[in-house]
């Protein structure tokens, strides 16, 4: 089967006056209709990757690839309009914090409308009856309390309930889900995991998670892919992550806190150089 997006050395770089930063170097990788995890430390390349997709890299940013193609697009030569058209319709991102992703001037009903509006022909009543329905569907309670309240009056875990049903209204076929659980408690991940689990199932969507949160991933996402100085040290089957063989990989896995056994000293990550050529 055709795969929904096909990644092909991809890299994104930054001038700067001190020289170019490489954020991204020539990583390749394909997303069926299933759920990918990204992982890696800060600075690995993972939400670059993720901007670059969507076209949202600043303008200063050098984007090249041999092949970047979702749905048969070519999205390096795609005209810009075609990008604009796509972003928000067919694919979307969840940003890591709703405090900094959503408008404080704007009520969270009225942007969810704003985004369903701007990619389909549909009146203000439709539109406010639909957006209703997806906050319904994103778990939230009194939908009609909420719609009308601005961000800076809901929970963190209200708000990115919200940036999620915003960033679904319009049913996009591919979702990049960038540290969609990093600012809430444990309990409200999993209400937001469930919430995903759901809506791909539900909707055949393709689900590119990015995370620092291994055991997160390997419990949620189909495959990993594991990123460090913007390159792919390895890829295997999320099942397959506590056996993961690159040192860097296990030196991740080595982090995580562990009950039954004590943790004295903690554990150091290792970085090698010969891993960022």
């Amino acid at each position: 089967m055709k795969p929904l997006l096909d990644v092909e050395k991809l890299s994104v770089r930054f001038p700067t006056r001190t020289g170019v930063i490489e954020a991204v170097r020539g990583i390749s990788f394909t997303l069926g209709r299933e759920r990918l995890g990204i992982v890696g430390e800060s600075g690995s390349g993972k939400s670059q990757t993720g901007r670059a997709i969507m076209g949202l890299t600043p303008a200063n940013a050098e984007i090249s690839a041999e092949r970047l193609d979702f749905d048969g697009i070519d999205l390096l030569t795609a005209p810009a309009r075609l990008r604009r058209d796509l972003r928000g319709k067919r694919i979307a991102m969840i940003l890591q914090d709703p405090k900094y992703s959503l408008n404080p001037v704007m009520t969270i009903g009225r942007q969810i409308v704003e985004t369903l509006r701007t990619h389909e022909a549909v009146g203000q009543a439709e539109a406010r009856e639909r957006a209703l329905v997806m906050l319904e569907a994103v778990q939230i309670r009194d939908v009609n309390r909420v719609y009308d309240l601005y961000p800076h009056e809901v929970s963190g875990g209200m708000g990115q309930r919200a940036m999620i049903a915003m960033m679904l209204i319009a049913g996009p076929e591919l979702l990049i889900a960038d540290e969609p659980t990093s600012a809430l408690d444990v309990t409200v991940q999993l209400d937001i995991l469930r919430i995903l689990d759901r809506l791909v199932a539900d909707r055949g969507m393709g689900l590119i998670f990015i995370s620092h949160d291994l055991r997160l991933v390997s419990s949620f996402c189909n495959r990993v892919i594991v990123m460090y100085a913007g390159k792919i040290v390895e890829e295997l089957p999320a099942t397959e992550l506590a056996n993961a063989e690159h040192p860097y990989t296990r030196g991740l896995l080595n982090c995580m806190p562990k009950i039954d056994e004590p943790r004295h000293p903690l554990p150091v990550l290792e970085r090698r150089p010969e891993w960022a050529l």
